[in-house]
């Protein structure tokens, strides 16, 4: 063979070769193309089957196994570290001791801890001191507890109907719902607790009988249809309380499908599950529970939004409030001073809806639940945490800058509520010492009665900034103004106070001189 016939077919093999190289990575492309397609296709498997008793999330779990693992990671918790994930988190008390006579005469005094995840939420609260040292309300495990079944079977009772396992299992009815929830909020918590405890929490997949496993802290079938997987609200507080906000007057420029039903005019209530988007809808499954509202057995569980979102709107539902039985709203009596205010809970709901993120359309679990990818899937994160925990997922999606400058701008934020915060507080007790002294000097009810409402919205705009768990983030003007007017309706009492004629009347001296 010549020479250059060698070269010719040693060319010729060479690209035979290249192109079997080509092709077989052409094939292996689109196979994994293909595979991936239909990874994605098939975004669960169905292994067990869950319904509307399943508030164990384990079986859920065996079908969504990424976001079962993703969910048990918040029992994981940076206030553990120094202990271990059974012990508590630290005591606000401690760290901050001007909250004990913020809250002297209620059960926070009592003991008040940081937030941990969702994977503890029942189980801290059945073990602290305000549960277990104070009658507290069944109302309390609207929450904290997978509570739905309980509420529907009990509301089922209610109205005299049969509350079975299967009919439990198969069907939502929110009128049993709202029956059952009515019922609860006239009850102890011992009393619901053990409620909870007897509600089937699934169906034995081999005989169709009941199985009880215990009261769980909210999980999948509190914010998931088991049919369908879609995201849906089941708190009556919440979609009692945001039929009143629909039917309210408040500019809500965050919430598109809440004016569309407006301008409609319409006249039915307004549902979340049927009228609201998809990305309202993941706001609206966090604001079920991260809101204020009325949490005891004077009446049922109450989100007060008929005057719209904003602190003073909720303040004025509460001024106008009075009692089933009679007599004007309060939350408690301050021990100190004997005055009737209110308590916050943690309005992150209501302090998101005035910040930019409400108003750039960027909902709770964009930032607290991003999506990440799994595979071929793109699934939202149940591991639900802070977002600096998770800063390249949670917020570098739409800040396009080091990781490093989100947190300090975050830090920053934080760091300048915490000092308005520490500036209310001192101001708040050295308000409470005012009227200390002028009821020890004889000071009269008439006298005290406009001290006492300015002591109220003082000390009610610095709970509610400071049960606020983002420390202002969510919306930092709206939270530097909250705190200044609590400084400014502190000192005005304060002011008050020592404009005060606390001399004794004649008569009175000359009995004084008498004895």
């Amino acid at each position: 063979m010549t020479s250059d016939k060698k070269r010719s077919f040693g060319l010729l093999a060479l690209l035979t070769g290249l192109t079997a190289l080509v092709t077989l990575g052409v094939v292996a492309l689109l196979v994994n193309i293909f595979e991936r397609k239909q990874e994605a296709r098939a975004t669960f498997t169905k292994v067990v089957d869950v319904n509307e008793v399943s508030t164990d999330p384990a079986p859920w779990g065996l079908n969504f196994p990424q976001q079962y693992e993703d969910y048990l990671k918040t029992v994981n918790d940076p206030y553990t570290d120094f202990g271990g994930n059974h012990t508590l988190p630290p005591s606000k008390l401690k760290e901050s001791p001007w909250l004990k006579r913020l809250f002297a005469g209620y059960a926070f005094s009592i003991d008040y801890r940081e937030a941990r995840g969702h994977a503890h939420m029942l189980g801290d609260q059945e073990v602290t001191k305000r549960v277990t040292d104070v009658q507290q309300s069944g109302a309390c495990l609207h929450c904290h507890a997978s509570i739905i079944p309980t509420y529907r079977r009990i509301g089922l009772e209610a109205l005299g109907e049969d509350a079975t396992a299967e009919r439990l299992a198969s069907n939502f009815e929110m009128d049993a719902v709202l029956a059952g929830f009515k019922e609860v909020s006239t009850k102890t918590y011992e009393e619901i607790h053990k409620e909870v405890e007897k509600t089937p929490d699934g169906i034995d997949v081999a005989t169709g009988d009941p199985h009880m496993g215990g009261a769980h802290p909210v999980s999948c079938i509190d914010c998931h249809d088991p049919d369908t997987m879609a995201i849906r609200v089941t708190r009556p507080g919440f979609i009692l309380g945001i039929d009143k906000l629909a039917k309210s007057d408040d500019p809500v420029p965050h919430l598109p499908s809440i004016q569309q039903w407006r301008d409609k005019g319409s006249k039915e209530s307004y549902d979340p599950n049927t009228m609201a988007t998809r990305q309202e809808m993941r706001t609206f499954v966090c604001g079920q529970c991260h809101v204020e509202y009325y949490c005891a057995n004077k009446m049922t569980l109450t989100f007060p939004w008929s005057n719209g979102l904003k602190m003073e709107n909720l303040e004025a539902e509460w001024d106008s409030t009075e009692f089933p039985e009679g007599g004007e709203f309060y939350d408690y009596v301050h021990k100190e001073t004997g005055t009737k205010v209110y308590k916050a809970q943690h309005p992150e709901f209501e302090l998101w809806s005035q910040g930019i993120h409400a108003r750039s359309g960027v909902s709770c679990t964009d930032c607290h639940m991003p999506y990440e990818k799994k595979g071929a899937t793109k699934v939202s994160s149940h591991w639900v945490r802070s977002p600096m925990e998770n800063i390249n997922k949670a917020c570098q999606t739409c800040h396009n800058i080091p990781e490093q400058e989100i947190k300090e701008r975050v830090d920053l934020i934080q760091d300048r509520t915490r000092a308005l915060i520490e500036r209310a507080a001192t101001a708040m007790t050295e308000m409470l010492d005012a009227i200390i002294a002028v009821q020890e000097a004889g000071a009269t009810e008439e006298q005290l009665a406009p001290i006492r409402k300015l002591q109220r919205k003082a000390m009610w705009r610095l709970d509610y900034i400071a049960s606020e768990n983002s420390k202002g983030f969510h919306a930092r003007q709206e939270a530097a103004r909250i705190l200044a007017e609590s400084v400014d309706y502190s000192r005005q009492a304060i002011a008050a106070c020592y404009q005060l004629d606390l001399k004794a009347k004649p008569e009175e001296e000359a009995v004084a001189k008498a004895n």
